[in-house]
């Protein structure tokens, strides 16, 4: 089967998302044609994305939160007000989309939580099917926790979820542990770790490793670090034009996202602080490394994944990147769940053979007057 996937360009989980089911499908022998990137002004497409996805890349211009000066929290009526101003430029990538659905002709659009791909469902009606996934999708599950208050913001993260899923045969819902189907529409599934992840060996380095998805928080980090110079700290970023390492402190460096080399801090790291987004979590989690999530202000997704992971055991929350509650966490040495989250992750092919009929058993007819093939 041939796919085209949508992917959201804001932070590195939905590409490194990607990345791993790009990786299975070809397991199973399907296709990657193609894949649209929604870009922002604030990010590049990273090079191991470009690397590492093996398949034509096209960047669209999409939808993206849009943060304050100091690039650290969300302004939501910001947001909304720029995005409604780029409607026609929004409307020239839908167009882009469909280009690209005609001339590669996917069975199935795969998008990873962009807002251009629930549109382009609703309004072009694709012959192909429509999938989605991403862990916004389990806030559909019964069970979730939604971030107490905020009920402008909740309602608009709902919508927006909505939006991306339009139209979508099949909604699968990124889940940090095992749950129950919520629906017949909505199918949990474990998280997607690319290969390097797994074989990784992890070991306790001398430092902690930091995760911003808005720079902005790279003060808080330096500040943090110049009262606690006996701390090493190894800070990683999403900052456009920043330098590929920057030794800012002599016990802090600065870091481009850098896939192979974000991983090997990774095994080697005491413990992990970051916004509270999923893929790294999920990463820190494989390897059984203390985990402190900080919720992106103003972001209301973020602060519902922050609750889940205090409610689940999975790790500590904070409202700033203080690395006093991550040293306490380190000091259990690992993460207690490892072994039962090493086992969910690994049952993707299962998952995989639900979704997909493996290629013998797909029989097509081509039927004419006079000829009929199986």
């Amino acid at each position: 089967m041939r796919f085209l996937f949508i992917v959201q360009g804001e932070g590195r989980g939905h590409m490194t998302q990607a990345i791993a089911f790009s990786n299975l499908l070809r397991s199973q022998g399907h296709e990657l044609a193609g894949v649209l990137v929604g870009k922002s002004h604030r990010r590049n497409i990273p090079d191991f994305f470009t690397r590492e996805i093996q398949a034509p890349i096209l960047a669209l211009d999409s939808p993206n939160f849009e943060a304050d000066g100091a690039e650290k929290k969300i302004l939501l009526g910001k947001t909304i007000r720029k995005n409604l101003k780029k409607a026609p430029i929004f409307w020239k990538s839908l167009l882009q989309i469909d280009d690209q659905v005609k001339s590669l002709n996917p069975d199935v659009i795969l998008n990873f939580y962009d807002l251009l791909g629930g549109l382009y469902s609703m309004l072009f009606r694709p012959k192909a099917a429509y999938w989605v996934i991403g862990h916004q999708y389990l806030s559909g599950h019964p069970e979730f926790v939604f971030a107490p208050g905020r009920n402008l913001e909740r309602l608009l993260f709902r919508l927006n979820t909505q939006i991306t899923a339009w139209g979508a045969q099949e909604i699968l819902a990124l889940s940090f542990l095992p749950q129950k189907m919520a629906s017949r529409k909505i199918r949990v599934v474990p998280p997607l770790l690319r290969r390097e992840v797994k074989k990784l060996s992890p070991h306790q380095g001398d430092f902690y490793l930091a995760y911003m998805v808005n720079p902005g928080y790279g003060q808080e980090v330096i500040a943090y670090a110049k009262a606690h110079p006996h701390i090493q700290i190894k800070a990683y970023w999403d900052k456009k034009d920043a330098a590929e390492v920057e030794q800012v402190l002599p016990n802090l460096s600065l870091n481009r996202v850098h896939d192979q080399r974000f991983l090997q801090d990774m095994a080697a790291c005491k413990g992990l602080i970051c916004t509270a987004g999923f893929e790294s979590v999920c990463e820190a989690m494989y390897l059984g490394k203390p985990i402190l999530v900080i919720p992106v202000a103003g972001q209301y997704e973020q602060a519902c994944n922050a609750l889940e992971v205090f409610h689940s055991g999975i790790g500590k929350t904070a409202n700033s990147f203080d690395f006093s509650i991550l040293e306490l966490a380190s000091l259990e040495k690992t993460n207690p769940l490892q072994e039962d989250f090493q086992r969910w992750v690994e049952t993707w092919e299962q998952v995989l053979m639900q979704l997909l009929p493996e290629p013998e058993e797909v029989s097509i007819f081509i039927q004419s007057s006079d000829l009929s093939y199986t």
